[in-house]
């Protein structure tokens, strides 16, 4: 039975951003009884692109997606499974690979970012999302029942108001609606930049490039490779997408580059294209090396966290994804963090008595801090191990002479809460989360 308030009709949520952590509050609250609007400053929804980001997903992840969506079964369809997480070192000068740590009960999924954007979409229904509204300001009534926020229709330059009893930002690790509450708030610059790029190789399934490819990382298709540099401080991110893509990540300690506009991409020019190939080719294998230089339009993410915030709540309004712990990617959260949040704000919003909003978002700040603030922390020392960066605790780890159990430290096993559902949260109608079992 849906929530209501005041006994009249159910409450509304505004959602600010319609990025996967936004669409996936929607499904959430629609479940918990909420009727809900999304805005999205993008003119339309996105359309296929061989750029963008590759994810992978959890089985927590795959068991909420699928409680979502009206045909579960096309999430397996879009994703190709990732068993083994596999750490190994190149030498640039010998360029010989060794294997350090294989974890092959892994248990996770690969997706394009725009396929799981689209699964999500597709199955909200009909005009939830509100494209080309770019979110200008907000304003809560003085009895704290009611926000409004004000947003530009991008096409008209027309300023419309949206008013609702839960405003949630999805709005991203830049969020406006953070900035709001924590102005003085500034990212971490983790002391990295990412070179990413996706190789669509289905046209040329057999050629030389893909078949010297598949015989330097043979468990390409069902492994998340992580290769870290014998000679340098850096280190690489390689695995198969669906449809024939390879999606690889390389990730170079730098001075802090300068943005401009609200993004952590940085637009590439030939030239820096061009030194990127050369320096890969003293750095990785040949066969890696010519993966990134056949890559069309690779291009630069700046890589920030920031330290976990003590507070994701303000009255009726809650930060959810990456505007609430912006995260390294090394761990792989902040995809799965994001459809975590949403469960767990949908779970708080339905277990509640109508009117109980604030008790709501109050548990669901009491439930996440705790679990998403250890996962930021592991993820940005992870960064630091891989990357060489110095650590308070010790000194950077080398390839060649450390220890096994110095090595194990590599694996994404060792995440908090890796295979733990959060406090609380329980499969929807008695289902089961996951194809593995999952210990609460």
């Amino acid at each position: 039975m849906p929530i209501q308030m005041n006994g009249t009709k159910p409450p509304r949520a505004v959602i600010v951003g319609g990025s996967i952590a936004g669409l996936s509050c929607a499904h959430s609250l629609i479940s918990a009884g909420f009727n809900v609007v999304v805005i999205e400053k993008s003119v339309k929804p996105p359309t296929g692109s061989p750029t963008g980001a590759g994810l992978g997903l959890d089985p927590l992840s795959r068991g909420i997606i699928r409680s979502w969506v009206k045909q579960p079964q096309v999430l397996d369809n879009i994703t190709v499974p990732l068993t083994i997480d596999e750490n190994r070192a190149t030498d640039g000068v010998t360029k010989d690979s060794w294997e350090l740590t294989r974890d092959e009960d892994f248990g996770f999924r690969a997706a394009h970012w725009y396929d799981l954007h689209g699964l999500l979409y597709r199955d909200l229904p009909p005009d939830v999302v509100l494209w080309g509204h770019l979110f200008l300001s907000l304003h809560v009534t003085e009895d704290k029942h009611r926000v409004t926020i004000k947003a530009r229709v991008v096409q008209t330059d027309e300023e419309v108001e949206i008013t609702g009893d839960l405003l949630v930002a999805a709005d991203g690790c830049l969020s406006s609606i953070r900035k709001h509450f924590l102005p003085d708030l500034k990212l971490r610059y983790s002391g990295y930049c990412a070179w990413r790029g996706i190789l669509d190789f289905s046209a040329q399934e057999d050629s030389d490039v893909i078949l010297a490819i598949r015989k330097a990382y043979p468990l390409l298709g069902k492994c998340l490779y992580f290769d870290l540099s014998a000679t340098s401080g850096t280190h690489t991110v390689l695995y198969e997408l669906l449809n024939k893509r390879l999606n690889w990540i390389w990730y170079i300690n730098q001075q802090e580059p300068e943005l401009k506009g609200n993004s952590v991409t940085m637009k590439v020019d030939s030239d820096m294209i061009c030194k990127m190939h050369a320096e890969a080719e003293r750095t990785w294998l040949p066969e890696l090396a010519t993966v990134m230089k056949e890559t069309k339009d690779p291009f630069i993410n700046v890589i920030y966290d920031c330290d976990p915030l003590e507070k994701i709540v303000w009255d009726n309004i809650v930060l959810v994804g990456d505007a609430a712990h912006p995260t390294t990617p090394h761990a792989l959260r902040s995809t799965n963090m994001s459809l975590v949040d949403a469960e767990v704000l949908g779970s708080c919003l339905t277990k509640w008595e109508p009117g109980n909003l604030l008790v709501a978002l109050k548990e669901y700040q009491d439930i996440r801090i705790p679990v998403t603030s250890k996962q930021v922390l592991h993820a940005r020392r992870l960064g630091q191990i891989k990357q060489r960066l110095p650590l308070l605790d010790g000194k950077a780890l080398d390839p060649r002479n450390s220890s096994p159990q110095e090595l194990q430290e590599l694996q994404q096993k060792n995440i908090p809460y890796f295979h733990a559902v959060p406090p609380h949260l329980d499969p929807p109608g008695g289902m089961d989360w996951g194809e593995k079992e999952i210990r609460v």
